[in-house]
């Protein structure tokens, strides 16, 4: 596969998984704020509308308006630029589970952000998952491609053959 169609492959896949979180945020918005939560498989998967202004599960919820901006917003948006450039850079060498596994990362996190500086701060969080005495706290689809693509990192990730020299 030929580099421009990864870059291609990377950015298609981060704007459409940015566009699943920002229309499912809406629709929480549009059906589940200022309402009753809503349950399914004997309350094992709650939607309830809640908006965050801190990190996951709300910490660092009671910081400054101003160190929160740089903190929660302008950092990870630094990070994510220098993360797309890493991909861009090495995108000849991966496969396309590895981009993917980054374009879930990106959108996931520019996902948030763009909650956090549209909607001063309040990132909209509206799942909820429990399963006996374990449980997770409210979060978002943009949170699970994050993780889904963190996961896919891992196990997806495949060390360079001058790696396995060095270590043996």
């Amino acid at each position: 596969m030929n580099r421009r169609y990864k870059i291609f492959i990377f950015c298609l896949c981060a704007i459409a998984f940015a566009g699943c979180d920002r229309v499912t945020k809406d629709l929480a918005k549009e059906h589940l704020q200022n309402k009753l939560p809503v349950s399914y498989l004997n309350n094992t998967i709650r939607l309830v509308y809640v908006e965050n202004t801190g990190a996951a599960m709300s910490f660092a919820d009671d910081l400054p308006k101003v160190v929160s901006f740089w903190l929660l917003s302008m950092l990870p948006l630094a990070v994510l630029i220098c993360l797309s450039g890493y991909v861009i850079a090495r995108i000849r060498q991966m496969r396309l589970e590895k981009i993917i596994s980054f374009a879930l990362i990106l959108a996931g996190g520019l996902g948030n952000i763009y909650d956090r500086i549209v909607f001063d701060r309040h990132v909209t969080d509206f799942i909820y998952l429990e399963a006996g005495k374990l449980h997770t706290g409210v979060f978002n689809i943009a949170d699970v491609c994050v993780t889904v693509g963190t996961v896919g990192l891992l196990v997806f990730y495949k060390p360079r053959r001058e790696e396995l020299i060095i270590n043996n």
